[in-house]
């Protein structure tokens, strides 16, 4: 699994980054995790609020921070 983090490097967008590392590690899911701060790239996934978690290719959420909970059942669909 492929997990991008869209986001400025705003504090919004590293809690994002932080809880995402979180769920992956605490529930053992074999995913590789970056950070995409360029503003253009983000404008690729069609992001206009970050931050934003990218699973994969998919926008799955977008222009808030979710909760542990939610993210892991994004990941775990």
């Amino acid at each position: 699994m492929e997990i991008k983090i869209l986001g400025s490097g705003c504090s919004k967008c590293k809690t994002l980054e932080k809880l995402t590392r979180e769920v992956v590690e605490q529930n053992g899911i074999d995913a590789s995790i970056s950070k995409v701060e360029d503003i253009v790239e983000i404008m690729k996934f069609g992001v206009m609020a970050t931050p934003a978690l990218v699973v994969d290719g998919n926008v799955m959420i977008k222009g808030r921070v979710p909760s542990s909970q939610e993210i892991k059942e994004v990941l775990t669909k």
